[in-house]
C-alpha cells in the first residue's frame, strides 16, 4: 500500500505528496479546461504514468539480462475525447532505444511494455498506440 496525500490549494491547483518518499508535485487544470496549464494536469499524470511504467518494467527485465537500456526515451501524446464525456481518448507512446540492445531482447521488452501495470489498468476504451524504435529501425 502506498499513500498519496493531495491538498487542493484553490484556483484549480493541488499539491500532491508521495507518502513513502515525501516527494511532491503540483497539478493544475489544463488551459482547455478552465486552468492555466502551469503544471501537470491529472490526465497528464496518467500519460506520464504509462510512459514511466513501461520504462520501469523494461528496466527491471533489462537489468536482469544485462541489456543496455540506459538512454531509452519515451514520448507520450495524450489526446482527449469530448464525447460522450471528457476523458482520455488516445495515448500515443513512442519508445526509442539506444543501439546495442540484442535482437532477442526486443520481443521480450515489447511484451513487457505492453503488460506494465498502468497499461493493464487503463480502460479498454482508451486507444493506446505504441511504437518501438530500435537503434533507428522503427517497428510497431
Amino acid at each position: 500500500m502506498v499513500e498519496v496525500q493531495v491538498v487542493y490549494e484553490g484556483a484549480l491547483h493541488s499539491e500532491c505528496r508521495h507518502g513513502p518518499s515525501g516527494a511532491s508535485l503540483a497539478t493544475d487544470a489544463p488551459v482547455d479546461n478552465h486552468g492555466k496549464g502551469e503544471s501537470f494536469s491529472p490526465t497528464d499524470l496518467v500519460a506520464t504514468g504509462l510512459g514511466t511504467c513501461m520504462l520501469t518494467v523494461m528496466g527491471i527485465v533489462a537489468e536482469r539480462h544485462g541489456w543496455p537500456l540506459v538512454g531509452t526515451t519515451v514520448r507520450v501524446e495524450k489526446h482527449m475525447a469530448m464525447e460522450p464525456v471528457r476523458r482520455i481518448g488516445r495515448l500515443v507512446v513512442e519508445l526509442r532505444f539506444p543501439s546495442g540492445i540484442p535482437g532477442e531482447a526486443r520481443e521480450i521488452l515489447e511484451r513487457t511494455a505492453h503488460t506494465c501495470p498502468v497499461r493493464q489498468s487503463l480502460h479498454p476504451d482508451i486507444d493506446v498506440d505504441v511504437s518501438f524504435t530500435w537503434g533507428g529501425l522503427e517497428e510497431s
